[in-house]
Order: structure tokens, then C-alpha cells, then sequence
């Protein structure tokens, strides 16, 4: 059940940032279990200058290009499937979209189940009290 937020600079066609949603998609389906149809993303384009970052930040070449991933899931995932689903982000957006990896910077923020309502205002998966 993660919710994904995607930033990056204007520009791209509707074309380019399917295939950038669809990649990051896959990776979650194949490294971390996500379900096919867990599928909850927006993505949020930005002009010159809203997009602010250090170019050399841990001796990675970062370019006009950069892609923020904010992906927020319930906890639980072994650090050896979140470091699969990085990698393979990486991998997918370059094979897909043609994004270097350098530019790809993913935030995982983890929480419990019961923080979410998936509609009418009910917390579907918190356990009774």
C-alpha cells in the first residue's frame, strides 16, 4: 500500500512520465511485494528554480534532471528489500525513460498500518481496540 510522490522539472510529455510511473510501479511489485493494482502515485512538476539541490551532495554528479521519489508504506521490509527496490528503480528508469541513477534520489518513509483510510473515512486496516 505505498503512496508515491514524484517531483521533477517541467517539461517532460505525458508519454515520459507514464513510463517514470510505471517503472517506479514495477520495482515496488518486484522487490518489496506490492500488489499489481496498489497502485497510488502523484506526480508534481516544477519550473526553474523550484527544484533545489546540491549538484555534488555525497560525490554523486546530480544534473537539470534530478527526480525526487517519496515513497510511503506501511513498516516492515528487511533493509535487504528496500535496497533492492532502490536499485532497481535506478535500473528501471534508465532502461525505461533514459534517467541516469544519478538522478534518482528515493525517501522511504515508513508507518503503521492503521494510518491509513483508503475511503470512507474508515481505517480499513487498524486492528480493532
Amino acid at each position: 500500500m505505498p503512496f508515491i510522490r514524484i517531483d521533477l522539472h517541467e517539461g517532460k510529455p505525458a508519454e515520459e512520465l507514464s513510463m517514470i510511473s510505471r517503472s517506479i510501479h514495477q520495482a515496488m511489485v518486484e522487490t518489496i511485494d506490492v500488489p499489481e493494482d496498489d497502485y497510488f502515485q502523484v506526480i508534481t512538476t516544477h519550473a526553474p528554480g523550484e527544484l533545489l539541490y546540491d549538484r555534488h551532495y555525497m560525490n554523486i554528479d546530480r544534473s537539470e534532471e534530478q527526480i525526487f521519489i517519496q515513497i510511503t508504506m506501511k513498516e516492515g521490509r528487511t533493509l535487504r528489500k528496500k535496497r533492492a527496490l532502490f536499485a532497481r528503480i535506478a535500473e528501471l528508469l534508465q532502461a525505461n525513460a533514459g534517467v541516469r541513477p544519478q538522478d534518482v534520489m528515493v525517501i522511504l518513509t515508513e508507518n503503521k498500518q492503521e494510518n491509513w483510510s483508503f475511503g470512507h473515512g474508515i481505517a480499513q486496516l487498524a486492528a480493532e481496540e
